[in-house]
């Protein structure tokens, strides 16, 4: 290929991905804005929002064009994600916990697999998420008491899971279950299964949160479900681990992406108000307390997307960046919530009205240091990696 033909190839995608965000950005301004706290107070899926995603394609954003998706780089996925974040990060959960199931399968997956699962994840005429907490087992994986076992026909699944983002409106998940509990190590028995909602496999209860409300988080319940073999992903048992991991680098720069979107939407609101807010006969905005703090909330955000941009160039390129997301997921949501908690107090009293954005935010951003894995697990992985890329 010419450097004239990649050069003119670079700049199409370039101004793709450019259309493709003015169009989300128009879009959150429509349609999502008007709607978030009705929905968030009310804690209710938006069903109509989720068509309009549909029709956008963003249940294909990063799923390959070969199988019916965008093929977005995920730079330009986190970008999106930060335009929608900083109005509402709800929205954001619906389709993200989807598109870790379709790259499960999409980097996992055996082509038989990948021809017949993506394009429908790409349309999302199946919609769901990635299954590994359970009960007793969150940031230890290894832990989980799931178990499919071999039979003639293929396996069955018994076992519960928590916390599980789309279990209600999904049809479809990415189960990770032990098919050999006494292998040692034990992720060596640990395989992922692709399994669609049927007699076997039920939602237990809806967990009700403080914030991330209007995306549905439940307990899944498999009770003797039957699956054919063909529905285990790459075909081969022991793999499943690595399959869950693998997905957790897009999935941390994801929540590192709404930490941007949060940080950035709480900076915005703070800065509207303390220009409309005066106090001892002027804007609050131009008392030196306030703006030390606007200075720090700005400062935060923006270094918090640099290093999102930095895990996601490398996840473009193909390198392990678990150091980086890692990085970028710890900063960014630490930032969400510092940006949250500067902004309710530049508020005050209003703050704490449901008639102000920021108190959504303020309940939102907390998830952003738990969810993906919890930042005092982020700080182990950066440090155990910095060992190992420069040993003394």
């Amino acid at each position: 290929m010419s450097l004239h033909t990649t050069q003119t190839s670079q700049t199409s995608s370039s101004e793709d991905d450019a259309a493709m965000l003015d169009s989300i950005e128009r879009w959150v301004e429509k349609e999502v804005r008007p709607i978030a706290r009705k929905f968030d107070q009310a804690d209710e899926y938006p069903l109509d929002l989720v068509e309009q995603m549909k029709e956008l394609g963003l249940f294909g954003a990063t799923i390959g064009q070969q199988y019916g998706g965008l093929g977005l780089s995920a730079i330009t996925y986190a970008r999106i994600v930060q335009i929608i974040s900083a109005v509402w990060m709800a929205p954001t959960g619906i389709f993200n916990s989807h598109l870790i199931l379709a790259q499960a399968v999409e980097r996992n997956g055996t082509e038989a697999q990948k021809q017949y699962w993506l394009p429908r994840f790409a349309t999302g005429e199946l919609r769901g998420g990635l299954a590994l907490t359970e009960p007793d087992a969150g940031t230890d994986l290894q832990s989980i008491r799931t178990l499919a076992t071999a039979t003639k026909d293929g396996y069955v699944i018994n076992g519960t899971k928590t916390w599980i983002s789309n279990g209600i409106y999904g049809t479809c998940f990415a189960v990770l279950t032990k098919t050999d509990p006494k292998a040692q190590p034990r992720h060596a028995g640990m395989s992922m299964f692709i399994c669609e909602k049927a007699p076997g496999f039920t939602v237990g209860r809806k967990i009700k949160k403080m914030g991330y409300r209007s995306i549905d988080s439940a307990e899944l319940v498999f009770d003797n479900f039957p699956i054919s073999a063909d529905r285990l992903i790459g075909g081969a048992e022991g793999h499943g681990f690595h399959h869950a991991v693998g997905g957790l680098e897009l999935g941390r720069i994801n929540v590192a992406a709404r930490g941007v979107g949060l940080a950035t939407g709480a900076l915005r609101e703070a800065l509207r108000y303390a220009q409309n807010r005066s106090t001892f006969g002027k804007p609050i905005a131009q008392h030196q307390a306030i703006q030390l703090k606007l200075a720090d909330m700005a400062t935060r955000a923006e270094a918090a997307r640099l290093l999102v941009e930095q895990a996601a160039l490398k996840y473009d390129a193909g390198q392990r960046c678990d150091l980086e997301a890692g990085m970028a997921k710890l900063f960014a949501s630490e930032a969400a919530v510092e940006n949250s908690m500067e902004a309710m107090r530049i508020f005050g009293g209003y703050s704490y009205s449901v008639d102000f954005e920021i108190e959504r935010f303020y309940r939102d951003a907390p998830l952003m240091c738990i969810g993906e894995g919890t930042n005092e697990m982020q700080r182990i992985i950066i440090a155990k990696q910095l060992v190992a890329r420069n040993p003394a």
